[in-house]
């Protein structure tokens, strides 16, 4: 006879049923809203607790006492062939108590009912997330390890308000989605259930119950996740890294990025560098390499194609499943962490892109996830991006707001990611982007402008910017939208930056035009000049430039079948070109050597072409201009400064020749451009200075140290008295074909 632990006498274990048999249906096949209203140790009246399990499975359960020294114990009847345990209890406190349970293949287990916990979150706690408006999302939802009286854990929680009942199924309970029921959360569309004694790296999905059917979908707030084909989550506690860089989070609080160094290096990792067997690199090998080397080179930032979670290799990142979570393709989150670290460690600040415009429709993911359109537009002609066959965030929906917001911020503030560049600005600010007539909604107003979005763009950077100052938000937005740049509170986005692909356009038309046809092409250059100040700029070749047929940086200089060699000259000087101009500066991996092939995600760069004089030259030329840019911090502080920049001459006076003038606050804080694109080799051409004296050879791109053709080159000119437009004073120079030569004054 068991002994009856709850008053202390002796009872039998009652044959009586305590579910009823529509309860046990819905148990067992889904739906329920409230599971934790029938199952675990509950007051069922007459001096009596009611005890019921559902453990498909076990052969023999035990009702254990944890509160009793030493525990006491208590069969419980087995009930049909189904897995239910239930029996009733005399007494009328609820005890804290564990269940010990013989399973079917002989192995006993000892653990905490999780129906024996309440929820981990309450209305209150979701309540800036159900209004849209709760940056730190990430920090309730998902699964997140938790310690529930004196238990540790993990609480689950997922929002599914269209849902009729959501299971959780993972390795921890045989990926049977009838053992943890979730419930319902009010009316906040959020379900939830706490597992004790599940650990960190276990897989889990949740079962989603809607319209008589289900389907099974990964956690869209897991920070870490399986690859495919399986699509998993992982349990993760991202927590607990020892940081290393305080002092470089605590200098970035003081940045003013629109005044700072800003070049960057735009890297695919998975395509970056190879180890001998041909896969690529993982998060920890990588510190021993990308870190000295964007040092080396002189980049300030270093910029990932998206390294949240995606399925597709193919999309390069762009088509994501999981916003919180870094791939696991190169390994585990806090070996991501570890990276961003030793970046830091090396002065380098670290950029992700960040894709908020779309999502894939794998049905695993966010497409449909309550079985009706929940994190998309229902309507078609408003939540189907046609460029890329994805589905279009529903912006104008408070928890997806909250969930892309939260999304930014998480990166932030978990990885100390140092800023985001938002992809595709463009097709989020506008109805009909890539749309016909007739494809499309208008908004309130009758307008083309999607409002939500722009209001959650600008959300979002405000709440990146409060959380953590000194951080950087860069859109890529492809068209005039105005102020992408300007303050919020006047009615613009809050980007600090916005890649300037104008300029990229008409130069790259430019550049690709034979050197013979420049000479009638200057308004490809100067047209620049009409828009410059508007927004504060990235000047970026970046990967997009280098694929599908659009040929590598270096083949695309216009000189027509001529060797590498003439190509290179002329990239270099677009390159000097570009690092001179005013603006910030971003350029796609490969670029800065001359990768001679277009870039594929499957392959590595070419490292081996660093053997070759032209290829070394070229790598050596960026490095020259990025410490040029850093060091001279007159260039960067006057990149969005209209004040600062002069051109001199646009083609007007020789075939594709420009100059123009950067100016700091001091005379010795001067420098002169002066760029020959042509193919022609230009002798005494003259130039204006501003400034009496000698004037040194910063740079020229000819130097044979560069891969040029100069075995020496002059190391200043003397300005002469010679008035040239408004200047009182000039220089003479030779400029060679396919050139750029940079000056400053010297100080008397």
């Amino acid at each position: 006879m068991p002994f009856c632990f709850a008053i202390g006498k002796e009872c039998r274990i009652s044959p009586l049923s305590v579910l009823a048999k529509e309860h046990r249906k819905a148990l067992l096949y889904g739906p329920v809203e409230n599971p934790h209203a029938w199952l675990g140790l509950k007051p069922a009246g007459g001096g009596n607790l009611a005890f019921s399990a559902l453990l498909p499975g076990a052969t023999q359960v035990e009702l254990v006492d944890a509160s009793m020294d030493p525990p006491a114990s208590q069969l419980v009847a087995k009930q049909g062939d189904e897995g239910f345990f239930e029996c009733i209890v005399k007494g009328e406190r609820v005890f804290r108590y564990r269940l010990r349970v013989v399973w079917a293949e002989g192995e006993t287990e000892e653990f905490s009912d999780p129906y024996a916990f309440g929820p981990t979150l309450t209305e209150e706690d979701l309540e800036p997330f159900n209004r849209g408006e709760d940056p730190l999302a990430y920090r309730k939802l998902g699964g997140q390890p938790r310690v529930m009286g004196a238990i540790p854990g993990f609480a689950f929680s997922v929002w599914a308000p269209g849902a009729k009942g959501v299971s959780l199924l993972g390795d921890f309970n045989g990926w049977n989605a009838s053992r943890h029921r979730m419930r319902r959360i009010g009316r906040t569309g959020v379900w939830e259930i706490f597992v004790p004694g599940v650990a960190s790296g276990m897989q889990y999905k949740f079962r989603v119950f809607a319209n008589g059917s289900f389907q099974d979908k990964a956690d869209p707030f897991a920070s870490f996740c399986e690859g495919p084909p399986g699509n998993a989550s992982i349990t993760y506690d991202p927590g607990g890294r020892d940081w290393q860089d305080s002092s470089w989070m605590e200098s970035r609080r003081q940045l003013q990025p629109a005044t700072s160094a800003f070049s960057v290096y735009e890297a695919h990792l998975g395509s970056w560098r190879n180890k001998p067997d041909g896969s690529p690199l993982s998060y920890l090998e990588l510190i021993e390499e990308l870190p000295g080397y964007l040092k080396e080179m002189g980049f300030s930032h270093v910029e990932f194609l998206p390294l949240a979670e995606h399925p597709l290799g193919a999309s390069w990142g762009y088509q994501v499943t999981g916003y919180f979570a870094p791939t696991s393709r190169f390994g585990e989150p806090r070996d991501f962490m570890a990276l961003v670290d030793a970046l830091h460690a090396e002065g380098i600040g670290v950029i992700m892109d960040w894709v908020p415009a779309h999502f894939p429709r794998d049905d695993f993911a966010l497409s449909r996830f309550d079985g009706t359109p929940t994190y998309e537009y229902a309507d078609p002609r408003l939540g189907e991006h046609q460029d890329w066959d994805t589905l279009v965030f529903d912006y104008a929906r408070p928890e997806v707001r909250s969930f892309l917001m939260s999304s930014a911020v998480a990166w932030l503030d978990r990885y100390h990611v140092d800023g985001l560049r938002v992809d595709a600005v463009a097709s989020m600010l506008y109805l009909d982007y890539s749309r016909e007539e007739g494809e499309w909604l208008p908004n309130r107003h009758g307008g083309r402008e999607n409002l939500e979005a722009i209001s959650l763009l600008q959300r979002t950077n405000e709440e990146v910017h409060r959380l953590h100052p000194g951080t950087v938000m860069i859109a890529e937005e492809s068209t005039a939208f105005p102020k992408v740049t300007g303050k919020v509170s006047e009615g613009g986005l809050g980007f600090d930056f916005k890649w300037n692909m104008g300029w990229m356009h008409d130069t790259l038309e430019f550049f690709g035009a034979a050197p013979s046809a420049r000479s009638g092409m200057a308004e490809k250059l100067t047209f620049a000049c009409n828009y410059q100040y508007s927004e504060q700029y990235v000047h970026a070749f970046s990967h997009d430039e280098v694929v599908h047929g659009k040929a590598p940086m270096i083949y695309k200089m216009g000189a027509g079948e001529g060797d590498v060699s003439v190509h290179a000259a002329y990239l270099r000087a677009l390159y000097a070109y570009m690092w001179a101009w005013p603006g910030k500066k971003t350029l796609f991996m490969g670029s800065e050597f001359g990768q001679t092939t277009e870039w594929n995600f499957e392959f590595p760069l070419d490292w081996e072409l660093l053997r070759h004089a032209d290829h070394a030259g070229l790598s050596r030329l960026v490095k020259e201009l990025n410490g040029l840019y850093r060091d001279h911090s007159f260039l960067p502080a006057g990149d969005s400064a209209p004040e600062k920049f002069r051109w001199f001459e646009c083609g007007e006076r020789a075939p594709a020749v420009f100059s123009f003038f950067r100016f700091g606050d001091i005379p010795q804080d001067t420098l002169l451009a002066t760029c020959n694109f042509s193919g022609e080799r230009i002798e005494k051409h003259r130039l204006g200075v501003p400034f009496s004296g000698s004037w040194r050879v910063v740079l020229h791109t000819q130097d044979e140290d560069f891969g040029g053709g100069l075995k020496s080159i002059p190391a200043s000119a003397s300005s002469e008295n010679a008035p040239l437009e408004q200047w009182k004073d000039s220089l003479v120079l030779d400029l060679p074909a396919a050139s750029a030569i940079f000056l400053m004054p010297v100080a008397e």
